[in-house]
């Protein structure tokens, strides 16, 4: 395929996936994958069922399955887009977990010491930022609907994935919450915002999580938003075993999206296992 047909077709792409109307994180996502693709389809004659196998074997090659599922997802959903159903390629069957490898899972007193290590760097708002993802397991690209507003009611109203639903708000982070945009000047709109008014983004909270790496000594590889929404779900998992109510606070349609969010550590999987006493 010459440059200025892949670029047509990733333009007509981008123009379906809008009007679709998926998140702009899931089209940057897909775009980029379906470029991947069409870099390793540089030297080919045409695109077939068999040359899709063979991307899939060269992905299996370089990426952990669930990686190549990903991929494999967004390149199918271009095919499909444009017409090329008998080139579909099928994903990896994957094996499901029992448990959370240990070097993934953030434990509570990890997060206490990012905690303090926030604290400590002055950075209050990263300080609250944490709080407010680990105390309602809200998604990060979520924060924004986290208002001052809604700091009033206890509840934030969130779109989200097409859908909408209401995040409770714990009382005592409200409460903590009005003093902070009291101090920070903020009239309404979303709590965390930059300087210049706009709500912080994915990657400037990681980056900043990140930093509190040295100071913490916690493995940089369990350190990112999305851990502290798995650790909200697992502490009220152990609380409530609850799984259908925890699918509602987490906004998942699909309950078996939340059971991945409840897998104990590898650590207490095997104490669970060693308690059953089968070994004289």
């Amino acid at each position: 395929m010459g440059h200025l047909l892949e670029k047509t077709m990733l333009q007509t792409f981008r123009e379906r996936l809008e009007e679709e109307e998926k998140a702009k994180a899931t089209i940057e996502k897909y775009l980029h994958d379906v470029e991947m693709f069409f870099r390793y389809a540089e030297g080919l004659e045409e695109i077939n069922k068999y040359s899709m196998i063979a991307y899939k074997e060269f992905l299996t090659d370089k990426y952990a399955a669930a990686s190549v599922n990903s991929m494999l997802a967004a390149v199918n959903v271009f095919l499909k887009n444009m017409g090329w159903y008998d080139c579909v390629v099928k994903s990896l069957k994957i094996q499901k977990e029992a448990f959370r490898a240990r070097e993934k899972d953030l434990t509570k007193d990890e997060y206490y010491c990012l905690l303090n290590a926030a604290q400590k760097k002055n950075d209050t708002r990263l300080y609250w930022i944490m709080q407010a993802l680990c105390a309602t397991g809200i998604r990060v690209s979520e924060l924004k609907y986290i208002t001052v507003e809604s700091l009033s009611t206890g509840c934030a109203r969130v779109n989200s994935k097409g859908k909408q639903r209401m995040v409770l708000l714990p009382s005592i982070l409200c409460r903590k919450l009005r003093k902070y945009v009291r101090e920070q000047q903020i009239k309404r709109g979303s709590v965390f915002v930059t300087r210049s008014g706009k709500p912080v983004d994915r990657s400037n909270i990681c980056h900043a999580m990140k930093n509190l790496c040295t100071e913490t000594g916690i493995c940089r590889g369990k350190v990112f938003p999305h851990n502290l929404r798995h650790l909200f779900a697992l502490t009220y998992y152990k609380a409530k075993k609850d799984l259908s109510h925890l699918a509602d606070l987490l906004g998942h349609s699909n309950v078996n999206t939340t059971r991945i969010y409840t897998l104990v550590s590898s650590e207490e999987q095997e104490k669970q296992i060693e308690v059953l006493g089968l070994v004289v």
